[in-house]
């Protein structure tokens, strides 16, 4: 496969997942928004979502204040901020237009569609109106990408380059998320409302449900961080994603992706043999950092060696 097309795939993808993670982070930023809670708290919680994605320098340059609305609309339909819903669905069309004669009709239609009906949909003023039923549209939009891609697409290269996009995203998103609740809670009181705390950090992952059929037990910290971690069977665990990269490298690799593949396999070794009490007697924010860069080198090694044209 030319390096350029495998470039748009992978980068399609990878922007379709970057917008339901978006999408994930301020619906429960929403849901959460209506507990009893200072307005100090509230405006930390608005905060701490922009400081997942490193945007806060870019946000305060622009808005200063931190109020719910502005995030939002931050984070929706700015297209100034690279990490906003709208510019990751337009850059994931864009991917898939270059690549078009790659796709099946069924997943380009998927694609135009949904950038089409962004646009209508924020035209119509539907995110003021009703927030969680419009970030409720964009993750389904991002299901049914995956979907008409595995069930009309060939399993060849195509298809591993564009699960490596989006499981690359979907481990870092992960880890973010964990990393940043978890060291917020570290300073706050033990009290009834740390069950919704945890309970929405679970729903942003989808692993509510998940957690409560593992453990059958109280929301704890620990279990929370191991089931995001450590648990293969969870699908946005970061073991279950390293799973996807280290298969997909496995289909896709050349002569100059040995050295990426090591790297992956020891990742995915030391998650896959981890435990969560030695990940917290170490600290939870350590190994997720080092998680965070070993996953962004990863990241550029996959572009070094497959995605960016070879220098004529």
């Amino acid at each position: 496969m030319l390096s350029r097309t495998a470039d748009h795939l992978f980068w399609m993808a990878r922007y379709t997942e970057r917008a339901e993670n978006t999408a994930r982070m301020l619906d429960v930023n929403v849901q959460t928004a209506l507990l009893p809670q200072s307005e100090d708290a509230a405006r930390q919680a608005w905060r701490a979502m922009l400081g997942i994605s490193e945007l806060q320098q870019a946000y305060d340059r622009k808005h200063g204040a931190v109020t719910q609305r502005d995030v939002i609309e931050f984070m929706v339909c700015d297209p100034d901020n690279p990490s906003s819903i709208i510019a990751c669905l337009t850059a994931a069309r864009e991917n898939a237009r270059a690549v078009r004669g790659t796709l099946t009709t069924e997943v380009w239609e998927v694609q135009n569609q949904t950038y089409l009906d962004l646009r209508r949909r924020l035209h119509g003023g539907q995110l003021r109106q009703d927030p969680s039923q419009f970030l409720e549209w964009v993750k389904y939009r991002s299901h049914l990408s995956r979907g008409v891609t595995l069930g009309t697409m060939l399993r060849d290269e195509a298809v591993n380059f564009m699960r490596l996009g989006t499981f690359l995203e979907r481990a870092d998103n992960t880890a973010r998320i964990l990393d940043v609740k978890f060291h917020d809670s570290e300073s706050e009181a033990e009290t009834r409302r740390d069950f919704y705390y945890w309970a929405a950090l679970l729903r942003s992952v989808s692993g509510f449900e998940i957690y409560r059929k593992v453990y059958r037990d109280v929301i704890t910290p620990a279990r929370v961080a191991e089931l995001l971690m450590l648990r293969a069977d969870m699908p946005r665990s970061l073991l279950a994603c390293m799973d996807e990269v280290v298969d997909n490298l496995r289909e896709v690799r050349n002569d100059v992706s040995s050295e990426t593949e090591r790297l992956a396999g020891q990742l995915h070794a030391e998650l896959r043999f981890g435990r969560i009490d030695d990940i917290l007697q170490r600290g939870l924010h350590d190994t997720l950092t080092e998680f965070l860069q070993r996953i962004y080198e990863l990241g550029n090694r996959v572009s070094r060696d497959f995605l960016v044209p070879l220098a004529a």
